[in-house]
């Protein structure tokens, strides 16, 4: 594996072997010493235009658990700032040596364009770009369902069988485009709610179901519930009446999670809008699994890395 800009572009057999590594990575963080010498000598990029805080930090500490070497790049404040090109400062971090430029940016394809420019020869991680792709982030949720639902010890497997349901913001979110294509290839059914004005609107070359009520979907008894934050800052019209309209038809709150069955579990990939979109008590919840997303989230990037610059054999 060369990049990472698309969870379409994961096989299988790479998602599991990922997910596999990843459960090595996780047992890095109950050691005395949170060190592997794996990446040694290596340099990651951070370059980050757009504002990420548990993004950025989270991909830092997974280099440096792997001790590599760590760049952080922002667009604030620099020379980006004063309008420096996407290729002259893909040139300045090749001639600093980089090995893996980790990038999120406000643009959908920005990654795949550095990848394919020939400008850098580094490999590559989408950390989000524009309404497109967060493959991170829907790897970490793989994770996170995989260990919930089926336990530690369940390397080699995948989802077959799990029924997942993604809420809200569905237009805007990169979030749920990684989850829909990642889960599917493992094997999860899925199926999105929300309202019909935070839809796509032509989803008939998705792997989903469509509805637009949240009861009806709690109901239906989902393995996973997965909440999305309103993207208020990519809205440019009124998408629903009102915060209170939409959380009442489509937050998840304490009478609806209390009706959802025992063993499922909530996420959200943050950062949330507690009381729009998810109630304080839903979030905080035994089934919530928010804050082992954060958690989940150092072992799926350390493990990403290893695969990019180690290569998958080693």
């Amino acid at each position: 594996m060369r990049h990472l800009l698309s969870t379409k572009d994961l096989t299988r057999d790479n998602a599991i072997a990922i997910l596999d590594v990843a459960e090595d990575m996780a047992g890095v963080a109950d050691r005395e010493v949170k060190k592997l010498p794996a990446l040694r000598g290596k340099t990651v990029v951070n370059l980050f235009f757009e504002d990420s805080t548990r993004t950025r930090v989270s991909f830092e500490v997974a280099a440096k658990r792997l001790s590599a070497d760590v760049i952080n790049f922002s667009a604030k404040g620099s020379s980006v700032s004063k309008g420096e090109s996407l290729k002259d400062t893909a040139q300045t971090l090749a001639a600093m040596g980089a090995d893996v430029v980790v990038i999120r940016h406000a643009a959908s394809g920005a990654p795949k364009v550095l990848a394919d420019s020939g400008w850098i020869d580094a490999g590559i991680v989408n950390a989000g770009d524009g309404t497109h792709e967060h493959p991170t982030q829907a790897l970490l949720d793989a994770f996170t369902i995989r260990r919930r639902l089926y336990g530690p010890d369940s390397r080699g497997r995948g989802l077959d069988g799990t029924t997942v349901t993604i809420v809200g913001d569905i237009l805007h979110s990169r979030v749920a485009r990684s989850n829909i294509w990642l889960l599917t290839t493992l094997g999860a059914s899925l199926r999105l709610v929300a309202p019909a004005t935070l839809l796509p609107v032509n989803t008939s070359g998705w792997p989903v179901t469509v509805g637009y009520d949240l009861d009806a979907a709690v109901d239906a008894g989902p393995d996973v519930v997965m909440m999305l934050r309103i993207q208020a800052e990519r809205m440019n019209a009124s998408f629903f009446p009102s915060a209170r309209e939409y959380s009442r038809q489509w937050g998840l709150d304490d009478e609806r999670v209390a009706r959802l069955p025992a063993g499922s579990i909530v996420m959200h990939p943050g950062p949330m809008n507690r009381g729009l979109e998810i109630s304080a008590g839903a979030a905080d919840s035994a089934q919530s699994t928010v804050l082992e997303q954060v958690a989940n989230g150092v072992s799926i990037r350390m493990a990403v890395l290893f695969h990019l610059l180690s290569g998958s054999d080693a």
